[in-house]
């Protein structure tokens, strides 16, 4: 364990908290007020159980930070029972992480995409997507004559099921890259 202060922790970090437990920071805030001391917010899951914690600590506190480790994963299929099915490339291991961990990021999951899992022990605590994805816009409103094109965008629904917003000039069937982590266009596919 490495002490680190608590303006410092980001999101996948596995820190051990007050109740002696190991806990997956899924966000974070730093709240800097005119007066006062500035705060950090964290919010966590225990990895034991999955609960879902919220601490505020002063930005200067030290918190234990476990070492984890990311490995690289390719995503394989959604098993339906016991979940979502990775393999380690280099061992041919195959992880099954529940959909809960994963949350709404199951969106973006496609057959053989790489990502990465931060793995303590041996166990799966969070998981690392690529920043941009290819996808195909599946229904959006038709173009607007007399529309310009520099500063309007209209809504689309991607076939993940995923809403973005695109550029007039993209119409149904058009592959377009987007961003996994606000889902906002990016371009349209070279491929």
């Amino acid at each position: 364990m490495v002490k680190v202060i608590a303006s410092d922790v980001r999101k996948g970090n596995v820190l051990e908290h007050e109740d002696g437990k190991l806990y997956v920071v899924l966000s974070h805030e730093t709240f800097r007020p005119g007066k006062g001391t500035p705060t950090t917010t964290i919010v966590m899951r225990r990895i034991v159980d999955g609960v879902k914690t919220t601490a505020v600590f002063k930005t200067t506190d030290g918190l234990e930070k476990a070492f984890v480790e990311e490995v690289k994963h390719t995503y394989l299929y959604d098993d339906g029972d016991s979940g979502l099915v990775f393999m380690n490339p280099d061992t041919y291991d195959q992880v099954h992480l529940s959909r809960d961990m994963v949350g709404d990021q199951a969106a973006w999951l496609q057959p053989e995409m790489t990502v990465h899992l931060t793995m303590f022990e041996g166990q799966a605590l969070s998981i690392d997507l690529p920043p941009r994805v290819t996808a195909t816009i599946e229904t959006t409103e038709p173009v607007v004559k007399g529309q310009t094109a520099s500063s309007s965008y209209k809504p689309a629904m991607l076939d993940n099921g995923i809403k973005t917003m695109v550029p007039p000039h993209i119409d149904v069937g058009t592959r377009v890259v987007v961003s996994t982590e606000d889902a906002s266009y990016v371009e349209r596919a070279k491929d």
